[in-house]
C-alpha cells in the first residue's frame, strides 16, 4: 500500500458526502440533499450534525450531486490549497445548477465565514452563504426547522466503529500564522454533561473508538469551569460501556496540563497515542510563529510524556518555510526530529493568511525551498517509521479492524488514528469482522504499513 502519510493538508482536505439515501418512513419526499464536506474531522462533525438534523425532517439524503436537488458544500479556508479545493468544488456545483442538473447551492464553513462578501459577488450563483456555527440558518434556509430534542444527535459518516468528538469550538491561541480563530472564534467549552450525553448516543450506535478532538483540546473547559477539565472529562468517557479506545488529538503543548499525564496512567481506554502539534523547534521561529514555548521547554515536555506514559506514541505536526526561517532554522529542527524519534509526523507548508499576524512578514522562501524542506525531513521521518516498524516484527498486538482491501484486512494499532497514520494489512485464514478488535502478530514492516498475521 504505496501512500504518503501526513504530508501535505490536502491528504485531509478529501470531499465526504453523505452515503445512504431516504427519508423517514411514511413520510414523503420533499427534496433531495447531497453534503459535501471539506476540510479535517471538525468540519466533518458539524456536517454531522447537520445531517442528523436533515434526516430527522422532511429531506432525502443521496450519496453525490447527480441525484441531489440542492448541494450542500462545507469549505475548508485553513490554508491557500484547501482554499482554492472548496472553491473548486464551489464551481463545480455551479457548473450542475448551470446546466440545469440541480436547483440549489448552500456553501458554509470556514471559508465561507472569512470571505463571504467577496465569494456572493464573485459567485452569484450560490443561493446562500453560511459560516462557521450557523447550523439553524442553513436548516433554514433549506425551509426545516432547527429541533432542540436532538441534542446531541449525529448522523456519522465515518465507519460505525469509531466518531470524532468534538469538544470545544474556537481558539484563543495568539499564533501568528493561524487564521482558525478568524473562522472559528474564540474559544469556547462545550458542557461535559453534553459530551458524555454525546458519546453516550454514539457507544448505543456501536462506536467503539473515539476521537477527541478541538483546535486545543488541552484548554477543555477553562472558560466554563475557570481551569483546564481536560483530565476529567477523559475519566468521564472512560467510564462510558462500549467505548474500548479514546484518542486524544489536537493536544496544544503549551501548558500543558500536568493532570492529563496522570489520565494517561488511570485510566485504561486511553489509546497510548497523543497528537501533540510543536510546529518548529528553533527559538527563533518559535517566537515569531508565538507559539508560547521554548525549544527547551518543548524538549522538556516531550521527554516527560515518553518517560510517564509508558510505550506512548508521539505525533507532531511541523510548519517549513516559515518567513526568515533560515538554514540553521532548519537544521535544528531536523536534528530534533533525529533525537525525538517521533512515531508519526507531517509536515506543512507554510500558507501566507490574511488577517494572521505573520502576513505582514511576507511569504520570501521559495516554493521550490519549502518543498525541498519538507522533503528532507519526511525521509528523515521514513527511517525512523521503519525502524519504529520493524522492530515490531514478531510481537502480538491488538488492533481494530477498519475494511477489507483485496485479499487482507486492513486494521490499525492503538498507536495510529484513521486517515493521517499507517495501517496494519493482516492476513487471516478466516473472516475477520469490521468494527471487531482482533490480536494478530506482525510477520513484516514497511516504512509505513505493517504486515500480520491473525
Amino acid at each position: 500500500m504505496n501512500r504518503e502519510h501526513g504530508i501535505t493538508s490536502i491528504s485531509k482536505s478529501k470531499p465526504k458526502a453523505y452515503q445512504p439515501a431516504g427519508g423517514l418512513a411514511g413520510e414523503p419526499l420533499a427534496q433531495k440533499v447531497n453534503v459535501v464536506t471539506l476540510g479535517c474531522p471538525k468540519n466533518l462533525v458539524d456536517s454531522e450534525f447537520l445531517l442528523g438534523q436533515l434526516k430527522h425532517s422532511n429531506v432525502q439524503l443521496v450519496k453525490n450531486a447527480d441525484e441531489a436537488d440542492t448541494v450542500i458544500i462545507n469549505t475548508c479556508g485553513f490554508i491557500q490549497d484547501a482554499k482554492q479545493e472548496s472553491i473548486d468544488a464551489i464551481l463545480e456545483a455551479v457548473g450542475k445548477k448551470n446546466r440545469g442538473e440541480i436547483k440549489k447551492i448552500v456553501v458554509m464553513g470556514c471559508l465561507s465565514e472569512r470571505f463571504k462578501n467577496e465569494l456572493a459577488a464573485e459567485i452569484p450563483e450560490v443561493d446562500s452563504f453560511f459560516g462557521t456555527n450557523q447550523l439553524r440558518g442553513v436548516l433554514n434556509s433549506l425551509g426545516v426547522n432547527y429541533k432542540t430534542d436532538l441534542l446531541g444527535e449525529r448522523f456519522l459518516t465515518t465507519p460505525s466503529h469509531y466518531a470524532y468528538l468534538k469538544i470545544s469550538e474556537g481558539c484563543d491561541n495568539p499564533c501568528s500564522f493561524c487564521a482558525i480563530p478568524l473562522m472559528r472564534g474564540q474559544h469556547r467549552s462545550k458542557p461535559m454533561e453534553e459530551l458524555v450525553h454525546e458519546t453516550r448516543l454514539l457507544a448505543e450506535k456501536g462506536v467503539k473508538e473515539l476521537i477527541v478532538i478541538a483546535q486545543d483540546t488541552t484548554y477543555y473547559g477553562l472558560d466554563l469551569y475557570g481551569k483546564r477539565q481536560l483530565a476529567a472529562l477523559l475519566g468521564e468517557l472512560n467510564d462510558i460501556d462500549g467505548i474500548e479506545w479514546i484518542r486524544l488529538m489536537y493536544a496544544y503543548p503549551a501548558k500543558f496540563p500536568a493532570d492529563v499525564i496522570e489520565a494517561f496512567q488511570k485510566y485504561t481506554k486511553l489509546c497510548r497515542y497523543i497528537d501533540i502539534p510543536i510546529q518548529h523547534y528553533s527559538d527563533t521561529v518559535l517566537k515569531s510563529m508565538r507559539r508560547g514555548m521554548s525549544r527547551n521547554a518543548t524538549r522538556e515536555l516531550l521527554l516527560h510524556l515518553k518517560n510517564e506514559i509508558p510505550n506512548l506514541a508521539l505525533r507532531t505536526t511541523l510548519i517549513v518555510g516559515y518567513p526568515g526561517e533560515t538554514e540553521n532554522d532548519f537544521k535544528e529542527l531536523c536534528d530534533f526530529i533525529e533525537e525525538t524519534r517521533f512515531h508519526r509526523l507531517g509536515v506543512f507548508l507554510y500558507s501566507q493568511e490574511e488577517g494572521t499576524a505573520a502576513f505582514d512578514l511576507g511569504d520570501p522562501i521559495p516554493a521550490e525551498m519549502k518543498q525541498e524542506r519538507q522533503t528532507t525531513i519526511m525521509e528523515i521521518q521514513k527511517e525512523i517509521s521503519e525502524q519504529h516498524n520493524e522492530s515490531l516484527i514478531g510481537k502480538t498486538m491488538k488492533v481494530l479492524i477498519d475494511t477489507t482491501e483485496n485479499d487482507f484486512f486492513v486494521g490499525r494499532t492503538e498507536w495510529d488514528a484513521p486517515e493521517i497514520d499507517q495501517e496494519v494489512l493482516v492476513h487471516s485464514g478466516h473472516p475477520l469482522n469490521v468494527g471487531a478488535f482482533h490480536s494478530v502478530t506482525i510477520t513484516d514492516a514497511t516504512e509505513y504499513d505493517l504486515v500480520a498475521t491473525a
